[in-house]
């Protein structure tokens, strides 16, 4: 079913990654966006691969996930309508640092690190905003993945 571009602004205007941006800048963005559909247990991204784009999940459910050196797969999180992932390789242009795979019928919205340098060439405000988006999100998991450390070094250690 087609979503339509009011819908789907709606959508995008209440996710993390798209807050604070004009409606002029979204509409920017949202013409850069590609849709991506993935059935149930397909693999979105794979860890290690080149990667140079990110994606929001408009519908769906998919679990990030590790491999461990041991050979064993970790699951790390799942991830839902409005949350966003593989952003750091637009930052820092490594590889994947982590698989994605589809739980259920999935529609992603993709937006590649050329098309973010088109968006910084044509409107530098809602570049900036977008880039404090991330940045914001990166924080959060960050002390997230701050306090699980703690809490497992606490377990370890008995304290």
């Amino acid at each position: 079913m087609a979503v339509s571009s009011s819908d789907l602004k709606a959508f995008l205007l209440a996710t993390p990654f798209f807050g604070g941006l004009s409606d002029a800048s979204l509409d920017l963005l949202i013409s850069m966006l590609a849709e991506r559909r993935f059935d149930a247990g397909a693999t979105v991204v794979a860890e290690g691969e080149a990667g140079r784009s990110m994606f929001i999940v408009h519908t769906g459910q998919l679990v990030v996930s590790k491999l461990l050196e041991s050979g064993r797969v970790l699951r790390m999180t799942g991830l839902e309508p409005g949350d966003f992932f593989g952003e750091m390789t637009l930052i820092e242009m490594q590889n994947r640092s982590a698989t994605v795979v589809a739980e259920s019928p999935t529609v992603l919205y993709e937006l590649t690190a050329r098309q973010l340098y088109a968006c910084y060439k044509a409107d530098i405000h809602a570049y900036v905003i977008v880039m404090q988006n991330i940045n914001r999100e990166l924080c959060r998991r960050l002390r997230r993945a701050d306090k699980r450390i703690a809490e497992l070094q606490m377990l370890r250690t008995g304290e």
